[in-house]
């Protein structure tokens, strides 16, 4: 042994006259008689110039091999040696030293990759990464994160101030070894009665025993050169892990009397910041989090020197309350608004004008139009995306136009057929392709308009009204208060639309497509399933029994037999009465379930096959896109061909009426009707209004990253003109759909996946706008009409089953909903959107309570019994606006609504 020292000796005498100022030095290998010093790393300096913790590595050149059983070697060194896997490895040695160079020390033998267990600070750890020659793989992975901002940012005071209510802090620390630095701020962490605690906080904060190094740390960077270079800024290291042994956050902070050398990046530590968590933690909350908090405070050179020079902990606690202040009024001074409307430069003003509205959107849109072709087409990514988004269009478009024609005919004892609605659908929708501002958006008839027909039918059969004419007289006055809202440019009002009032809105018509569905399934049950002739079927069964008793009684008792041979022929007789007038046919019912609810598994499946490891990227991408054709024509398939033994009957009525485009006489209408007609347009005339601006907002906002502008007025301009031309004829109504305009948005657009702390996102990378979708789908749909009794054959739960896929689908992105799932999601699963960092969990549940308060008032108003009741739902979606702006900000800060609340 005391050769193997004087070996050792020998080689820090050497290695000392190659080290300068602070850095690592390793000598040259010496020959020492029964042990070869291979090498040897010193790493600091204390107060005397001494080196401490010098680590030696040395090769035994003599004596007898290790035992191959593992048993020790009977001790001539005075040190524990175990023996290796094989005799033929090597043995080599590593040496432990304390800074006066004595005794302590513990010679392990390093092992191949199956060693046994070493012990480093005092915790086990399983060290199984290292191969015969010393080697090890580590893997290093570098990210930037951004400063923590204290004015918008909740957590971060919190943070601070959780720290200082439970002060983990150790000052003038004269260790300089980092595993007994971290060892201290442990000790009064977590106390000396938790030592599982204690070696879980060890094994994560540290790498394995061969290379035993910090795992996950926070360091400020700065950039020293234009080619890249950058430095670390040494004087500070924050830690941190998370462990499932605890049940809430931990920080402590130790300030060194010396600086101290922890690594290439750490050799002039000053401060030394640990960080433990639980496993299970809300992702405001998680190490990361906590760690940008004091990192941020930490990355201020006069913020630490402070800190260096506070004389206690009250003195430290003060400094860290007031750069807590200083950050948040700094970045308060920097803080930047968000663009709501359009960008900050083309927010309108508020003052009406004549025209000008008009005359600013086609400047900003006509210089695009011909690009609107020449994108759909521009390479083959772009018409592979064309094609697709004609056929989803088509079938988006044809299947409601069916449903709503059928509910439409219904209402109006078949004034306003199918047929008639699918010509509304290809003549508005095809002018609007070709002249509207913004071809993204996509019209359609739908529920709203369909319960405001079945109004004005029954108030016309309450005062015996001719339907026709008062409907036209309806149509005309509507576009007449359009043309108004136009020309005088007030949708500069819907700059007070927020997200808010768009996410309630459109969640409305994501249930009121699901209660169409399910309300029409229920219906087929009344009528298939629970008919009185199925239950009757099965009380046959029980008669028939009794019947075998009473003929095996008339041997024995004739008078007996009589009498009950006399009540049995009248429940038949009652049974033949009731049989031709119902029949009990389950079988529809139950294929109707299976249509329906197949219709929307498969297309909400397909589409988010993308999301899948299966197949190519590519063709996920084409499934994806396809999804909503392919499951009506598999469905259809399967409804009209495989179970054709199950009569379900035509989805509507195919025959061609004739005179359809004759003009409406408006000669019967009283002037009275007529001043009527005008209270109904005008209310009809706000619910365009905001359908119309809500789906442009909606498609326009910011995270769509359209590129060639807005046209408000414009698009209401035509919208005026389209109902106005339908009217004359007596066709059905269209204005923008929600939610198939920015369902049209997303197809059209090139999307990414993106993964933060664990949380999938989908980003709009970019969006094709071009008018070639809506122009090819609405030309399938005119042809359609050639092929009438085709379309008949599609079942009728396939066309609802439409209804829930665009309800489903619709709720992707709609933040309203994602806030809605948090009531029920654990916190630790919450996801890092940028309004939980912003916005109190209270506050944040509050305002989504108030969201559901508003939408339960629509759908109260909107599903009503009472037919005059719905006449109001188009005001109440107008006083969405005043609401969020009068009566909400008292409620809840506004830096907390502009953070849930913009786009």
């Amino acid at each position: 042994m005391s050769e193997l020292k004087r070996g050792c000796t020998k080689a820090a005498d050497g290695a000392e006259k190659g080290r300068a100022g602070n850095m690592d030095v390793t000598s040259d290998s010496v020959d020492s008689g029964m042990v070869r010093l291979q090498s040897a790393s010193f790493h600091n300096s204390d107060n005397t110039g001494q080196f401490v913790n010098p680590s030696f590595v040395v090769e035994v050149s003599n004596g007898p091999p290790p035992p191959y059983n593992g048993t020790p070697v009977a001790d001539q060194t005075n040190c524990n040696v175990q023996s290796l896997p094989t005799p033929e490895a090597s043995t080599r040695i590593r040496m432990r030293m304390s800074s006066g160079g004595s005794s302590n020390s513990n010679v392990n033998k390093k092992t191949s990759i199956a060693s046994q267990p070493s012990s480093v600070s005092e915790g086990n750890f399983e060290d199984s990464f290292t191969d015969e020659s010393g080697l090890s793989l580590i893997y290093s992975r570098h990210e930037r994160v951004p400063f923590k901002d204290f004015t918008n940012e909740v957590r971060a005071t919190m943070d601070v101030q959780k720290f200082l209510n439970n002060t983990v802090l150790l000052l003038d620390v004269h260790h300089s070894n980092l595993d007994v630095i971290v060892d201290d701020i442990l000790k009064k962490m977590l106390g000396t009665d938790s030592p599982i605690s204690s070696d879980q906080a060890k094994s994560a904060l540290f790498t394995t025993d061969c290379v035993h190094q910090l795992s996950r740390t926070i360091q400020s960077s700065v950039k020293i050169d234009d080619a890249g270079g950058f430095d670390y800024d040494q004087n500070w290291v924050c830690a941190m892990c998370s462990i499932p042994s605890i049940t809430k956050g931990y920080v402590g902070i130790a300030r060194l009397t010396t600086p101290a050398n922890f690594g290439m990046t750490c050799q002039e530590v000053y401060f030394v910041i640990v960080i433990l968590t639980p496993t299970k933690e809300k992702g405001t909350k998680s190490e990361l989090e906590t760690g940008r908090t004091f990192a941020t405070m930490f990355s201020d050179i006069d913020f630490r020197l402070e800190l260096m020079g506070a004389p206690d902990e009250e003195h430290f606690k003060g400094i860290l309350q007031k750069e807590t202040h200083k950050l948040s009024e700094k970045q308060k001074l920097s803080e930047t608004k968000m663009a709501v409307f359009d960008s900050e430069e083309e927010k309108p003003k508020m003052r009406c004008g004549f025209l000008r509205g008009i005359k600013d959107d086609l400047k900003r849109r006509l210089p695009h139009y011909f690009s609107d072709y020449k994108d759909g087409v521009a390479d083959k990514k772009s018409i592979l995306k064309t094609l697709s988004t004609t056929l989803f269009l088509y079938f988006a478009c044809i299947l409601p136009c069916i449903a709503f024609g059928v509910l439409n005919s219904d209402n109006t004892h078949q004034i306003l057929t199918v047929e008639k609605v699918l010509y509304s659908q290809t003549f508005g929708g095809m002018l609007f392709a070709v002249f509207g501002g913004t071809p993204q958006i996509v019209l359609l008839t739908t529920a709203p308009l369909a319960l405001f027909t079945k109004i004005i039918y029954s108030i016309c059969e309450d005062f015996s009204l001719p339907f026709q004419p008062m409907f036209c007289c309806v149509g005309l006055w509507n576009a007449f208060f359009l043309v108004v809202f136009s020309v005088f440019d007030l949708s500069i009002l819907m700059q007070f639309s927020t997200r808010s009032s768009e996410e309630i809105f459109a969640l409305f018509i994501s249930i009121a497509f699901a209660v169409d569905a399910f309300k029409n399934c229920a219906g087929n049950f009344e009528e298939y399933y629970s008919v009185p002739a199925c239950y009757a079927s099965s009380s046959n069964t029980d008669n028939s029994t009794l019947l075998n008793i009473t003929t095996a009684a008339t041997t024995t008792v004739t008078s007996v037999t009589t009498t009950v041979a006399d009540n049995m022929s009248t429940t038949l007789s009652d049974l033949a009465q009731h049989a031709p007038e119902e029949v009990c046919r389950r079988d529809i019912s139950m294929l109707y379930l299976v249509l329906l609810f197949g219709t929307v598994w498969i297309g909400v499946t397909l589409f988010n096959f993308k999301n899948t490891p299966y197949l190519t990227s590519g063709k996920r991408e084409i499934l994806a896109d396809y999804s909503l054709p392919v499951a009506v024509i598999i469905m259809a398939f399967f409804g009209a061909y495989v179970f054709r033994d199950v009569n379900m009957g035509f989805s509507f009525n195919s025959e061609s009426e004739s005179g359809i485009f004759k003009l409406v006489e408006m000669n019967e209408l009283t002037i009275g009707a007529i001043f009527g007609a005008m209270g109904l347009g005008f209310c009809l005339s706000l619910l365009f209004f905001m359908d119309q601006n809500i789906s442009a907002a909606l498609v326009n906002a910011p995270q769509n990253k359209m590129k060639k502008g807005t046209a408000y007025h414009w698009d209401l301009l035509v919208i005026a003109a389209v109902n106005a031309a339908l009217s004359l004829v007596c066709f059905p109504w269209v204005h923008a759909a929600l939610p198939h305009s920015p369902l049209h948005v997303l197809a059209l657009a090139d999307v990414e996946e993106r993964v933060e702390q664990g949380h999938i996102s989908r980003i709009v990378v970019r969006v094709r706008e071009t008018r070639l979708t809506a122009i090819f789908s609405h030309i399938l749909i005119g042809l359609s009409l050639l092929f009438m009794p085709v379309l008949a054959y599609i079942p009728t739960p396939v066309l609802y089953g439409l209804f829930l896929y665009v309800a489903v689908t619709a709720l992707y992105g709609n933040q309203m909903f994602e806030r809605i799932l948090l009531f029920f999601t654990e916190q630790a699963a919450y996801p890092p959107y940028h309004y939980i960092r912003r916005v109190p969990q209270r506050k944040m549940h509050i305002f989504t309570l108030t969201q559901l308060f508003q939408l339960a008032v629509l759908c109260g108003f909107g599903f009503s019994t009472w037919p005059y009741l719905k006449m109001f739902f188009p005001v109440l979606i107008f006083f969405l606006i005043p609401i969020r702006h009068k009566i909400i900000p008292k409620l809840i800060d506004s830096k907390y609504l502009n953070a849930m609340d913009s786009h």
